[in-house]
């Protein structure tokens, strides 16, 4: 199985976790869930309740984002493509066309890393190999980071940096960070989800949040974000109706709060409004809203303070989705919980489930990303 690392990002409500591919190399790419706009790339509007390919050839590899009703993905060339819902520019391909079957987002080979927002802001980022950070899609929060608020159908680069690294987006709002390990925000201000401290300004371009340079899992959510630092502590800000903070309290913050005191967090995922993270033992925990069993703690009861998801210490990859969950365990088997509506949960059914269920019975998943009600993932 080629070795993955993954780089922050998130999965709600079109919050699309993100994947860098390490070494390149060509994998499958299989979708799931509701296809009223195409954005399982099958050619056809037809709902899907279990992983089926897009295309016949092994060649995706770098990343992989969902937005609400939108796919984007980057193939082993470096080349950029994308499927579904296309209303607001966000496909990237020059108009508002949507689309059912991947088409390329212009000719070039060099895109790193990307990532689709949310329904309720309909825009895109991605990071070319030489560093460079480019927006397009919804521009009404200045969530572009353009300095402005127009929407754009093709990419546009943002300032003139080459040192950007990682980009997440949340519903109005984007994240990135640089290869000298800040982070920086702009777009909406929203309950403080720009981390930018109690002063209520939405930014049009980006401004570093905090003095800190040790950021490794960073994640954004609708209205909230978190992140861990280099030591394992782990930190977030924003949103809180929810408890999705970990604060133990439903109080919203506007600049980062640690959660707890401990330093062995290692990756972060934050949905809607709720999160998911795993520890460096393999642990996996949640925590945040759980009308619909996201948490996969066999039970619908929100919490505000991280609690463990059963007792096993083999999983790897997480991703929050909107009001669902998804982890890939050590052994490369893919498990799913939470809002089963459409059947994104691809496990045959549309029946929603309070505890982790097995998707099917591969052992080679490599990465996953979900949108508000329709999921994609990689297999080698």
């Amino acid at each position: 199985m080629p070795v993955l690392s993954t780089v922050g990002a998130m999965a709600a409500r079109g919050f699309g976790w993100l994947f860098k591919a390490a070494g390149g190399g060509g994998s499958k790419l299989y979708a799931w869930g509701n296809n009223a706009y195409g954005q399982l790339g099958q050619g056809n509007t037809t709902n899907r309740s279990s992983p089926v390919q897009i295309g016949s050839v092994a060649d995706w590899a770098n990343g992989v984002s969902l937005g609400d009703i939108a796919t984007l993905a980057i193939k082993s060339t470096g080349s950029l493509w994308s499927i579904g819902y296309n209303g607001q520019g966000q496909l990237g391909l020059g108009d508002t066309t949507s689309r059912s079957s991947p088409v390329q987002v212009g000719a070039l080979t060099t895109w790193a890393s990307i990532i689709s927002g949310a329904q309720e802001s309909y825009n895109a980022g991605a990071i070319k190999t030489d560093g460079t950070l480019w927006t397009w899609g919804n521009n009404d929060n200045g969530q572009l980071g353009l300095g402005n608020t127009t929407n754009r159908s093709s990419p546009v680069q943002v300032g003139a940096d080459t040192n950007w690294d990682t980009v997440w987006a949340g519903a109005w709002f984007m994240l990135a960070r640089k290869t000298n390990g800040t982070i920086w925000s702009w777009g909406g201000y929203f309950d403080g989800a720009l981390g930018q401290g109690s002063s209520p300004v939405s930014r049009s371009s980006p401004v570093q949040i905090g003095a800190l340079t040790d950021w490794s899992s960073v994640s954004a959510g609708r209205n909230f974000s978190g992140g861990i630092t280099t030591s394992g502590t782990l930190w977030m800000w924003g949103g809180n109706a929810y408890g999705q903070l970990g604060q133990e309290d439903t109080t919203n913050y506007s600049s980062p709060v640690q959660v707890g005191a401990l330093t062995d967090w290692s990756k972060i995922s934050t949905g809607y409004s709720h999160c998911l993270a795993v520890k460096t033992n393999g642990t996996l925990w949640a925590w945040g809203q759980n009308n619909q069993g996201q948490l996969g703690l066999g039970d619908t009861v929100n919490r505000s303070s991280p609690v463990q998801v059963g007792a096993l210490t083999t999983w790897a990859i997480q991703c929050a989705g909107y009001v669902a969950s998804f982890v890939i365990k050590t052994d490369g088997t893919l498990w799913a919980w939470g809002y089963n509506g459409f059947g994104m949960l691809g496990i045959g059914n549309t029946t929603a489930r309070s505890s982790p269920v097995q998707v099917g019975s591969n052992t080679n998943w490599l990465a996953v990303s979900s949108g508000s009600d329709h999921t994609v993932a990689l297999t080698s």
